[in-house]
């Protein structure tokens, strides 16, 4: 990057695709990807088409799509012609999504045909067009204009409107952690300030290749995902299927990732499924795996072969989004895997904490990030634990429509509630214990905090998630099985079984 900072979407946008015309931008695994260069003639040309379709500084343009290289492409029209995008998750269910392009007043919507299906176009006002999102074509379900538009060759003239960094540039609706489904407005400075800050804490440079596996409608994915590898000549690429280890592994070894964003889930199942199981698997390995040095050199072992799977010299394996599993991030730290753990929000766009590879921390997120102050409200005496608060550029404006619940958002003196329980260790390492409105309270006044039980649930070898509520007065835990492993092992116990019985047999006729 340049000496100045940039402060828009727009000077990220014009800065790479002139400094890095050349290098490889967006593309899927297994298709020619996109240079920079052909990355701003498609912008351009979606912004042409929006112009054509009467999109001004302000409006609202929403984007319901799984992961693909146009996603990037439409979300970078949308926002540095001065629009306001307006990212959907792909699983929200379709009533869902009509409530956002409501509440929002989107005007228009770009969506993948894998998704078109969830749009009632009976629910359709006649001002609203539709765009596929696989050739940027118009949906005549959802456009009545259906005109054919030429490619742009330079800037449009809708995109020299001025721009400041505290103009929206997104409405993230989330129902997330923080409550019920509520527009967060961040604006150009909030994900530009968080996207250069990042920098203080991993290093981005443009021979760096990420592999995108989490929602791009997600801030997390948004920011950390696709604006910085964008603002450092970077590349990144998607997968045109699930993540599954049939379609993962190979695009792994394809494309060979230096960068990953992850959320705990992940990285859990590959433990569960792949370390824990193999080192558990009869007595002998148990014995052994229980001891400490055999277990880290066991666990370094796995550690090689992880990083082979991965590709062979990834740097960055980012964790956030949720509380990480002690035993997993041990079995990480041990292996000498490049893990890092981020804390954050859709509110904070969404970086507020975090630690690169080579200063994790265990069972702590890590330092606050730089430009960023944490503080913690009401810390208990002896624990201090109390609720996270937050100011910095990155904190949004506030939730579309809802001034009231902004208003709530906020203490009296300006810093944001995270509604998250946390501490700082004497580094000043954050350490995150859950959600503040998870926390029970007994009637001995002791404060439990169901992540903590829901972390040893998980580690039984037939769970694949839980979660722990109250219920008149007791705790009670929800447990998903995973159902194919119980399955294999029922059909093996009856194999065994069928095996014995057999034996007995023979045994008595001779």
């Amino acid at each position: 990057m340049q000496a100045s900072s940039p402060e828009t979407l727009r000077d990220i946008f014009e800065r790479s695709c002139n400094e890095y015309a050349k290098y490889v931008c967006l593309g899927y695994t297994d298709e020619t990807p996109l240079t920079y260069q052909q990355f701003k003639k498609a912008v351009l040309y979606v912004q042409d088409m929006l112009i054509e379709r009467g999109i001004a500084k302000g409006d609202r343009v929403a984007i319901l799509s799984q992961n693909m290289p146009n996603w990037g492409v439409a979300f970078f029209a949308i926002t540095t012609m001065g629009a306001v995008s307006v990212p959907i998750l792909p699983d929200f269910a379709p009533g869902e999504i009509h409530n956002i392009l409501d509440h929002s007043g989107s005007k228009g919507i770009f969506v993948s045909q894998r998704l078109q299906a969830k749009i009632d176009t009976s629910k359709i006002p006649g001002s609203f067009f539709g765009i596929s999102l696989d050739d940027f074509s118009l949906l005549p379900g959802l456009s009545k204009d259906t005109a054919d538009h030429a490619l742009a060759t330079e800037f449009p003239g809708a995109t020299r409107n001025e721009l400041v960094g505290d103009d929206i540039a997104s409405i993230i609706y989330t129902s997330g952690t923080t409550g019920r489904s509520k527009g967060v407005m961040l604006t150009h400075t909030n994900i530009v300030f968080n996207a250069v800050k990042v920098l203080t804490i991993q290093p981005v440079v443009s021979s760096d290749v990420f592999l995108s596996v989490l929602p791009l409608s997600h801030a997390y994915e948004n920011t950390l995902g696709l604006i910085v590898p964008v603002m450092q000549g970077a590349s990144a690429f998607y997968l045109k299927k699930p993540p599954t280890a049939s379609v993962l592994i190979p695009a792994l070894q394809e494309i060979r990732p230096t960068t990953m964003l992850t959320v705990p889930m992940i990285m859990e199942k590959i433990y569960k499924s792949q370390v824990q199981a193999k080192f558990t698997g009869n007595a002998v390995m148990r014995v052994l795996y229980a001891f400490p040095p055999v277990r880290k050199i066991f666990h370094r072992l796995a550690g090689k072969k992880l990083m082979h799977v991965f590709g062979g010299r990834l740097r960055f394996f980012g964790i956030g989004g949720a509380k990480l599993d002690a035993v997993v991030e041990r079995f990480l730290k041990e292996a000498r895997f490049p893990y890092a753990i981020g804390y954050g929000l859709t509110e904070t766009a969404p970086l507020l904490a975090g630690s690169n590879p080579g200063q994790t921390v265990l069972k702590a997120v890590g330092p606050v990030m730089e430009g960023v102050e944490l503080k913690i409200a009401n810390p208990d005496p002896k624990t201090g634990m109390g609720e996270i608060l937050a100011k910095g550029k990155n904190v949004m404006k506030g939730y579309f429509l809802e001034p009231d619940l902004t208003a709530e958002a906020f203490t009296a003196d300006g810093w944001f509630k995270t509604g998250d329980l946390g501490s700082f260790d004497r580094k000043g390492n954050l350490q995150i214990r859950g959600r503040l409105k998870n926390m029970i309270l007994t009637a001995t006044g002791e404060n439990i905090y169901p992540e903590d039980i829901e972390s040893l649930i998980n580690n039984f070898h037939y769970v694949v998630e839980s979660i722990v509520i109250e219920k008149k007065g007791k705790l009670v835990a929800l447990v998903h099985f995973d159902a194919e492993a119980l399955h294999k092992q029922f059909e093996d116990l009856k194999e065994d079984a069928r095996n014995y019985i057999m034996e007995k047999i023979n045994t008595l006729q001779e």
